[in-house]
């Protein structure tokens, strides 16, 4: 018996999704496909099959090293993964041994800028069927279990601004290789400063158009194509989709926009604030909203009266607003990304709403009876891990409801309301989610630590570096 029947991994949607994709790579002569899962970053990692094997794996899984979960984000193994336990406390996860990456026949997707290649995206297993724990798709898994046992699904949509450049040098002597190796050069493609103006949307256009067929060839669902404020920066926006959908479409979308854009000569970047003169932050804004299983009606929406949101909604934006310094380091997990935190430039500094104000953390969108109502949660970067991004938003939300918090008054001066700031560094962010019991309890206090060992290991790095500011503010001086 197969390791996928042995163990009840796959429902009666997925055992049809096999069948059919089976067909397809047989129609369409596909040659090889890529198993992909995506690590504690969000970041695609597996391995590329020859389609026979491809095939041949998908009831029995694909092997993958352990140290997977052990990388930071320059690659680098954080944990002692040769010492008893592997770092992690598992013997599962000793000495780089293997687990099982078994793909969702209902992710397939053949690349049209791939010749001959199919992907598949996999959850990853030990070898008795359990789940791996530091996975963050099973994580975002058991959280939409527990709102869909509550009668309710999560509806998200997507904004996403990130940066096209065009590439200049790629930096591949091998004097430019580490971890990370350098960064490549590159030109503009915008000047920017002209925020949704035609002209810039035209000089970007050929480029845009080559990503935009490809995501829609993906079938992923893709609303609008815009041109933002900074130079080289655009924004799109995706349809709301319910559960597992818009994280999946996100880690996918990243990995696609990256790939497409490299084989075209152009560098695509999700880093929230690139070290470029006169590049603006980019954000990753969540609209969000619960719908009843049961009809679908929106829990968000209030019925008559002058208030935006029902109780039920008022009380979820409480919770996101109780947890934002906690939640913070999954919404923001770089350094970088606290480059973005500034007052009076369209981010939030502090965790407050208000009703359709861009200065806010959470926008409120919608009116009574409108079944749009929704949240948008404009705290994010772009780099953001979407599993953990959307588990911890369903989290702070319910925990809002389960104890009926007010979000007090919509914030009309998002810059001069008194409230609880955001982290300002990624330390700050972290250490706010290693102290905060609500977190440890609702995700577990052995992911809460492994997460924030990865973290902190990066900005070990990080401090370790002597910057440009401290060369000029003290080399001379002293």
């Amino acid at each position: 018996m197969s390791f996928v029947r042995r163990h009840g991994l796959w429902s009666d949607q997925q055992k049809e999704a096999a069948v059919r994709l089976a067909r397809i790579v047989e129609e369409q002569k596909l040659e090889v496909i890529r198993l992909s899962f995506p690590d504690q970053h969000g970041i695609l990692r597996g391995k590329t099959l020859v389609a026979g094997e491809a095939l041949a794996s998908l009831e029995s899984g694909c092997t993958i090293t352990t140290t997977m979960f052990a990388k930071d984000t320059a690659h680098r193994t954080v944990f002692p993964v040769f010492t008893s336990g592997g770092g992690f406390g598992m013997r599962e996860m000793e000495g780089a041994a293997d687990v099982l990456m078994v793909p969702d026949p209902t992710s397939f997707r053949v690349l049209p800028w791939a010749p001959a290649t199919g992907w598949l995206l996999c959850d990853v297993y030990f070898a008795d069927g359990r789940p791996v724990p530091f996975a963050t798709r099973h994580l975002y898994k058991s959280v939409l279990t527990k709102l869909e046992q509550r009668g309710y699904d999560f509806v998200a949509g997507l904004e996403v601004e990130f940066h096209i450049f065009k590439l200049e040098d790629a930096k591949m002597s091998p004097e430019d290789a580490g971890q990370p190796g350098q960064p490549p050069d590159v030109s503009l493609l915008s000047h920017g400063y002209q925020y949704l103006t035609e002209q810039r949307y035209d000089q970007m256009e050929p480029v845009l158009e080559i990503v935009r067929r490809d995501i829609l060839a993906l079938g992923l669902p893709l609303r609008s194509i815009e041109v933002e404020f900074g130079p080289s920066q655009c924004e799109f926006t995706f349809k709301p989709t319910k559960g597992l959908e818009p994280a999946d479409t996100m880690v996918l979308f990243r990995s696609a926009v990256k790939q497409i854009c490299q084989r075209h000569g152009y560098h695509a970047t999700f880093m929230c604030r690139p070290k470029l003169p006169n590049a603006f932050a980019s954000g990753w804004h969540l609209h969000q909203s619960i719908v009843a299983r049961a009809g679908g009606e929106n829990a968000f929406m209030n019925k008559g009266g002058n208030e935006v949101l029902s109780a039920f909604g008022r009380h979820y934006l409480a919770g996101l607003l109780q947890h934002a310094r906690a939640s913070a380091v999954f919404t923001t997990p770089t350094i970088n990304g606290y480059k973005r935190y500034r007052s009076y430039s369209l981010a939030p500094d502090r965790a407050i709403w208000g009703k359709d104000n861009r200065g806010v953390m959470v926008r409120v969108l919608g009116a009574p009876d409108d079944p749009a109502t929704r949240l948008e949660n404009r705290i994010g970067e772009p780099a953001a891990n979407p599993y953990l991004y959307m588990a911890s938003q369903i989290l702070s939300g319910l925990d809002g409801v389960d104890r009926a918090l007010d979000p007090g008054p919509s914030a009309d001066t998002p810059y001069e309301t008194q409230a609880a700031l955001l982290p300002k560094t990624l330390r700050e962010a972290v250490d706010a989610l290693k102290d905060d019991q609500f977190f440890r309890d609702a995700l577990g206090a052995g992911f809460v630590d492994y997460y924030t060992h990865i973290k902190n290991a990066e900005i070990e790095r990080f401090q370790a570096e002597v910057s440009d500011w401290e060369q000029r503010e003290y080399f001379e001086m002293f």
